[in-house]
C-alpha cells in the first residue's frame, strides 16, 4: 500500500463512523440490516451484502488499538469514509425508514445521529 497519513485516516474514519461497535452489532442482527445492500448483479450472488460484511469488519476495527491496525484495516477505513461521504450526498426525502439510511448504518453511520 502506498504511504498514507494514518492519523488522517483514523480521524476521517472516526467522523464517518458515528455508531459504537455495540450499536453496529445490534443493528447488523436486524432484518432491516440484512435486507439492504449489494448482493451481486443478480441479487443472489452473496448470502450477505457488501455493506453488512463491512459492518462486521468495522466492529472488528473499532475493537483494535491504533498499534494493532493493519494496512488492510486502514484500506477498509478509507473505503468506509468514501462510502459514507458519497452516500450522504444522496439523502432522500424520507430518511428515518429509508433503505438509504439502513445501508449507511451497515457502514457504521446513522444519519439521524448527526
Amino acid at each position: 500500500m502506498a504511504e498514507i497519513d494514518k492519523d488522517k485516516v483514523r480521524k476521517d474514519f472516526g467522523e464517518a463512523v458515528n455508531m459504537s461497535a455495540s450499536e453496529i452489532k445490534e443493528w447488523l442482527a436486524t432484518k432491516e440490516s440484512k435486507a439492504v445492500g449489494f448482493k451481486g448483479a443478480d441479487g443472489k450472488g452473496r448470502g450477505e451484502s457488501v455493506g453488512h460484511a463491512s459492518g462486521r469488519r468495522i466492529v472488528a476495527i473499532l475493537g483494535k488499538t491504533k498499534d494493532d491496525l493493519s494496512d488492510d484495516d486502514y484500506g477498509h477505513m478509507r473505503k468506509v469514509v468514501g462510502y459514507v461521504r458519497r452516500h450522504l450526498a444522496q439523502e432522500p426525502a424520507n430518511v428515518a425508514t429509508s433503505r438509504w439510511r439502513y445501508s449507511l448504518m451497515n457502514w457504521g453511520h446513522d444519519p439521524l445521529k448527526d
